[in-house]
């Protein structure tokens, strides 16, 4: 095997004895690792910067890493031409419009979806993507709106929208502790509605805070009982296939700097057109309109995506997001996947084998422990030999100083942590009576019951390698009997 960065006696900072044997072990119990040998050669010419500067990046749910590559063929883009605001037909404008047109039809391209039955809409980041759907949701009274707990804070949020048109709002728990959803009770859901109702289910394909994946049956199931589905895709897509042939939600929110990176500040809207033509925006903006008058107070909205991309589009970063896609297409997402998968596995099992001189185990891992649909999302709180919970404040200021970037907090997932950390109706409640912090709520819970509201999160992505999962299950040895007021 010829050297490479993702070779244990290159990693910094680690003894390379050990790490050659904990290489070992782990090909052997994941051969199918050697077929995405192709990211390590990619890692060092393309993401160097990783391995100079000693950093161990474990935070890819939170943001991708983009390569050397997409700067250098965005800038020589950028260098070359002349491009101008689109909403024009002069040369730079039109120039911009072909980049823009191009970006757009790769993007269902690359997910597969057919220009007869999707549009793609560019927005700021996939929570944009989100409130597009939320505001201009057809609800009226006696319509419903149906999602899970495990769901981020923007598709929570659509349920304002839902409350303000008099929709029925109904969470669909998940049950600890792989924190998936509890299936009957959906299925009993999803058959619960009145003839002609507009109903919306929203969901995860994965979720960004326990890596479970969520059925995407569930989108065909949902259809057959008449319900839109908006499925969230930003934690999945990074790391997984997405067919839009064979999987058919009718709203999909992205970002795109969570696959690969840059640039950010720039998202989409992934939607059917029969389910877009449902929607009733509640304003217009420049950008989505035809015409408008002042005088006689009228407007006409553009037709298809046109009609959702409010005033400019980020002209100038948007072909970055073709360059940004087509990488990922050059190494392969099920490349990126099965190798991510691999060092998951490998993870889960080191960690959670971890056990004080007591026999108590060093932490607890809120999701599925084996790799059965689930990505490489995991969420852990660690605890003393007396189960005393460590803060996991103290765990990310301790990585910190060993240059691992990880994601403590709850992830703007309340649901799923809520009922990862057993916390109650009661006690959530309490945090609503009076205004306070998040910071204090944590706190009182810690003080009160000791609780907690927040994790720790490492992530797996496009360039991950064994030499960073091995790092952090070390660095998570050095906690092993030790008391938490220690720390």
């Amino acid at each position: 095997m010829n050297p490479s960065i993702d070779d244990p006696r290159s990693a910094p900072g680690s003894d390379a004895t050990q790490l050659d044997r904990a290489f070992e072990r782990f090909l052997k119990e994941h051969p199918s690792f050697e077929a995405t040998r192709s990211l390590d050669v990619l890692r060092e010419r393309e993401y160097g910067r990783l391995d100079e500067g000693r950093h161990i990046y474990l935070d890819y749910t939170g943001g991708g890493l983009y390569a050397d590559g997409q700067i250098r063929e965005h800038l020589d883009l950028l260098q070359q031409h002349v491009f101008g605001n689109p909403h024009s037909s002069n040369p730079a404008s039109m120039a911009t419009t072909r980049l823009l047109d191009s970006a757009r039809n790769y993007v269902l391209e690359f997910f597969n979806a057919s220009t007869d039955e999707y549009v793609a809409i560019f927005t700021p980041n996939a929570t944009g993507a989100i409130k597009l759907v939320g505001e201009a949701y057809p609800f009226q009274p006696g319509d419903r709106y149906l999602l899970t707990f495990d769901n981020h804070n923007s598709i929570n949020g659509i349920r304002e929208f839902a409350r303000k048109k008099s929709a029925g709002i109904t969470y669909v728990p998940v049950v600890p502790p792989d924190l998936r959803v509890a299936t009957e009770r959906l299925a009993g859901e999803l058959a619960s509605t009145r003839p002609g109702s507009h109903n919306l289910l929203a969901y995860p394909a994965q979720s960004n805070f326990s890596g479970v994946q969520h059925s995407l049956e569930w989108i065909s199931q949902a259809h057959d009982q008449g319900w839109d589905v908006l499925l969230d895709c930003a934690a999945f897509v990074p790391t997984n296939r997405l067919d839009l042939s064979r999987w058919q939600p009718d709203f999909v929110p992205l970002s795109f700097y969570k696959m690969f990176g840059y640039p950010t500040g720039v998202g989409c809207l992934i939607a059917r057109k029969a389910a877009l033509s449902k929607l009733d925006r509640p304003w217009f903006a420049g950008g989505t309109i035809e015409m408008a008058s002042v005088q006689a107070q009228g407007y006409h909205l553009s037709e298809g995506e046109a009609a959702f991309e409010e005033g400019t589009v980020n002209y100038l970063n948007l072909p970055g997001v073709e360059i940004g896609l087509r990488h990922l297409a050059d190494i392969g997402i099920d490349t990126i996947h099965e190798r991510v998968h691999c060092l998951t596995a490998w993870l889960l099992g080191e960690l959670v084998a971890l056990r004080h001189e007591n026999g108590a185990p060093l932490l607890q891992v809120y999701g599925p422990t084996n790799m059965e649909m689930r990505g490489g999302t995991v969420t852990i709180n660690f605890h003393d030999s007396l189960g005393t919970l460590i803060n996991h404040w103290t765990i990310e200021a301790r990585a910190n100083e060993a240059n691992i970037s990880l994601r403590t907090g709850c992830f703007c997932n309340p649901g799923a942590g809520e009922v990862a950390h057993g916390l109650t109706k009661e006690e959530m409640e309490q945090a609503f009576k009076e205004r306070m912090t998040f910071e204090q709520f944590l706190n009182v819970l810690e003080h009160s019951g000791g609780k907690s509201a927040g994790a720790v999160r490492v992530s797996l992505g496009v360039v991950s390698n064994f030499a960073d999962v091995y790092r952090f299950v070390e660095f998570a040895r050095t906690l092993l009997d030790r008391r938490a007021e220690s720390i």
